[in-house]
Order: C-alpha cells, then sequence, then structure tokens
C-alpha cells in the first residue's frame, strides 16, 4: 500500500515507519520541519511533504492520492489551546481525506463516562472526529513502555533519584501500559486487515505504585513507596519536572492520566489479533532498560518537535560572536566524534560545576536544564535534544550546530566545523547570540568574559580528547 503517515518525527512514529517499509508499503511522511528527518535510516525510503494538519492546505496536499493513513498527531504539551488545536487538525484531516479508504490513529484509554481530564477529552474527541467521517480504527492505549518513552522515562528516573517516594494515593488506582513493540504491532496488522471502531490494548493491569516497584526490582533498587492525600496533580508534576527530564508541560497530561483507573477491555483485540500475546509490564521494563544500557534508543519523546517556534539559523549578520579556532593532530572523523560526543552523561568536558548550575538555574526557571541528556552516546541525528541545547544540523564529519532550548533573552547556538589542514584538522567552534531587546545585550555583555573561559576551556578540551583518541567506541 501507499501508506501517509503524520507524526514522523514523534516517538511512535519514527519506530513505525521502518515497519512499514519492510513490510513493503511505501510511505508518505507528513512533517513540519523535514530537517528533523535528516539522516534517519529510511530518509531516503520516504515521500517528504511539508506542512502543518492545521493547515487545511497542507491536509490536502498529504493526502492527494492516498488511501490509507496513520494520525499519530496530538498537541499535549502545546500550551492550553490544546484541544482546540486537536480538533482543528483533526477535522482539516477529515475533510481532506474523503477518498480515504482506512485511517489507523493511536489514542488513549479514557476513563469512564464522566470522568477524565481535558487531555484524555481531546485524545477521546479526536478518535470521535475520525471515525465520524472516515473508515477509522482508533486504537486505545495507556501508557507505552520502551526505551526513550515518556511514561518509561519518568518511571525509570523516579526510582533510579528517589530512595523514598511519596506520591499521591492515587498512584494505586489501575493503569494498563502496553510495551511498545505491541502497540507497533497492532498499529501494523490494524492497517493491513482494515479493522474498524474502537480497540483497546494493553498488558496486564496494575497500579502506578506497582509499575515503580517493578522498575526497581529489575534494578535491584530498595524503594520506599508511601502514597499521600495532600499531592495534587499540578504538584505532583512540579516535582516530576524537577526530579526527571520531563518537563512541566508534559508531566501535567501524564499525572492527570493516573488520577483515575485506566484499564482496558481487550476483548476485541484478542479477537480480532490473536497472534498478538502482549507481553507482561516487567519483561516490557527489561527490553526498555536493556536497550537504555546498550545505547539502541531508536526514537526519544525529546526528539519530538512539539508545537513551539522553532528557528534556524540562517545569517551571522548581527549577531554576537565569540568564535575559536584550533589546529588539531587528528584526522576530522577523530574530532567530529570529539564534539559529537558531549553532553549526557560524558558531560561538557571543562567547567563541570558551571554546566551545573546553568542547568539547575534553567530548570528551576521552567526550562529543560541538564536533565534531558542525549538519546545515544555516540550518535547524533537532527533534532535529538542534548542536555539544554537541540541540534539544528548535523553533517559527518565536519558540522553540528546545537540550538539553545534553556530560557534565554534571545537566540543562541552553538557550532563546531571540523575541515582538513594539512596532516590534521582545523577544529573551529563558534558561539553565537541574537539578543532579544536591552536585556538580550545586557545579558550578553555581562557574562561575556565568563562565556569565554568556559568556551576557551571547551574548544581545548574537544582538541585534546580528539588527540587522544577518545571517546573510544562502545555501547
Amino acid at each position: 500500500m501507499k501508506v501517509l503517515v503524520t507524526g514522523a518525527t514523534g516517538y511512535i512514529g519514527g519506530r513505525l515507519i521502518p515497519l512499514l517499509l519492510y513490510h513493503g508499503h511505501r510511505v508518505r511522511v507528513l512533517v513540519r520541519d523535514p530537517r528533523r528527518i535528516e539522516r534517519r535510516p529510511w530518509a531516503n525510503a520516504v515521500e517528504v511533504v511539508t506542512g502543518d494538519l492545521e493547515d487545511s492546505i497542507s491536509a490536502q496536499r498529504a493526502l492527494d492520492g492516498i488511501r490509507h493513513a496513520y494520525y499519530l498527531v496530538h498537541s499535549m504539551h502545546s500550551g492550553g489551546d490544546f484541544d482546540a488545536r486537536d480538533r482543528r487538525a483533526a477535522e482539516n484531516f477529515a475533510l481532506a481525506g474523503r477518498q480515504l479508504k482506512h485511517v489507523v490513529y493511536l489514542g488513549g484509554l479514557v476513563p469512564h463516562a464522566g470522568e477524565g481530564t481535558r487531555h484524555l477529552a481531546s485524545r477521546r474527541e479526536v478518535g470521535a472526529i475520525l471515525r465520524r467521517y472516515l473508515p477509522a480504527t482508533e486504537l486505545r492505549a495507556g501508557p507505552i513502555i520502551g526505551s526513550g518513552s515518556a511514561s518509561f522515562e519518568m518511571v525509570r528516573y523516579l526510582v533510579a533519584r528517589l530512595p523514598v517516594m511519596l506520591p499521591p494515593r492515587w498512584v494505586n488506582n489501575p493503569i494498563q501500559p502496553v510495551a511498545v513493540r505491541d502497540a507497533l504491532r497492532y498499529l501494523w496488522l490494524a492497517l493491513e486487515r482494515q479493522v474498524g471502531g474502537v480497540v483497546e490494548v494493553g498488558c496486564e493491569p496494575l497500579s502506578f505504585k506497582r509499575m515503580l516497584e517493578v522498575v526497581a526490582e529489575v534494578q535491584r533498587f530498595h524503594r520506599w513507596i508511601i502514597p499521600t492525600p495532600v499531592m495534587t496533580p499540578r504538584l505532583a508534576a512540579e516535582w516530576i519536572h524537577l526530579v526527571t527530564p520531563i518537563p512541566r508541560a508534559l508531566a501535567i497530561p501524564l499525572c492527570e492520566g493516573i488520577i483515575h483507573p485506566l484499564k482496558a477491555d481487550t476483548t476485541r483485540a484478542a479477537r480480532l489479533f490473536p497472534e498478538v500475546k502482549p507481553i507482561s509490564y516487567r519483561r516490557a521494563v527489561v527490553l526498555a532498560l536493556g536497550k537504555v544500557l546498550r545505547g539502541e534508543v531508536e526514537t526519544s519523546w525529546m526528539s519530538a518537535l512539539g508545537e513551539g517556534p522553532t528557528y534556524e539559523l540562517t545569517t551571522w549578520e548581527g549577531l554576537d560572536r565569540e568564535i575559536r579556532s584550533r589546529y588539531v593532530a587528528a584526522p576530522p572523523e577523530q574530532v567530529f566524534q570529539s564534539f559529537t560526543s558531549l553532553g549526557g552523561e560524558r558531560g561538557w568536558r571543562t567547567w563541570t560545576w558551571a554546566w551545573q548550575l546553568r542547568g539547575i538555574v534553567d530548570q528551576l526557571a521552567g526550562g529543560p536544564g541538564l536533565r534531558r541528556g542525549r538519546r545515544h552516546p555516540l550518535e547524533l541525528l537532527p533534532g535529538d535534544a542534548v542536555d539544554f541545547w537541540r541540534v539544528e544540523r548535523v553533517e559527518p564529519p565536519r558540522l553540528l550546530r546545537l540550538r539553545a532550548e534553556m530560557l534565554l533573552p534571545g537566540r543562541a547556538w552553538l557550532q563546531w566545523e571540523a575541515e582538513p589542514e594539512g596532516e590534521g584538522t582545523r577544529l573551529v567552534q563558534s558561539a553565537l547570540f541574537a539578543a532579544s531587546g536591552v536585556w538580550g545585550h545586557l545579558y550578553w555583555n555581562l557574562l561575556y568574559r565568563v562565556h569565554g573561559l568556559i568556551f576557551a576551556s571547551l574548544v581545548n578540551a574537544i582538541a585534546r580528547d580528539a588527540e587522544r583518541g577518545v571517546p573510544i567506541e562502545k555501547g
């Protein structure tokens, strides 16, 4: 089949596309920023349409000539009008896709009638819109458990960082997660069989408290979990924002999603997809942790673009700059590996306390801080998060450009270039800042000398590591 996949830069979309290609389907993707799929293993095997489902023209262009599609977009952490945006996108898709023979939508489990939150209601409304106008299958799933998923990463970091947890009492509510491998298999089979209506999926039900306990048991951690009646979803989300890489805007719907019991009726799923035997939550955790430890995380919640404004460095005119250059007695490939492996567990090689302090300040102000780390210890793809940076461009073995996502009075980039020079490499490091108003200029000028010391030390550390041959290849 020729299949349209929306949400290609998201956690599920990025894993579903290679599965569809493996099974012989021709795939078209709709993306708002085509740079975000550059260097993906499947990038050259798909047809790319640039656009946004909130724009009806984009929806028509993406669906032209398409008979089968996946709807994998939602605005879960995009501000107070997320439900209106979700509604508009679904309606545009439905109106532009009247010729569709089948659309598969991945929604979320919903509680009993009259219960739930705006986010769960919005997911349910999108499914209703698609089923009203189109031949649609709505797969409803609870928390998806896999390496890099938001639900799994939230639980993993809570367990790793908190020996004693005082969660809200509703962590005892039953909830039904599903392993990412099972969710992907349901999505693929649903398209091929063209079933319709609502299909709820999941493994065995358990409480969120038990989810935490299982992750602790698998890693042989001893943790005390004591439910308390005083913590609200908002307060719990603030705590998650401070302790884990999950930002406040995403933590809130994740917390709200377990206020009420969320159990799936998997009877129909078992009848329609008898070959899918959902693996247990414990098995899903073991597989996810194994991939994290081996550095084999294929996609991550951090790679999703979100709904916030994006920008790209197109000209250096009018920018404040701090540029440093070093000759490195190593080939460009080694220099490239040295600067593309910065961040995450390896850190920033110098002035560690200053980087950590900046991360703490940013986190307390509502920014990402240094908590996000990176998807893979050595590999970088456009759109990947690296602590409080985002990969804007990467061109092996010569260039890496990071765009700042920490809270700043302006826009900032950090860029490295590796060009052959004689028997070695010319390393050029550029710190660029586009000030926003008076406060932006004050920020740059007041911290210029401090930044100068840090960046001078950083470029020297990159050169030194490259000449020593570190980091070594490892999983």
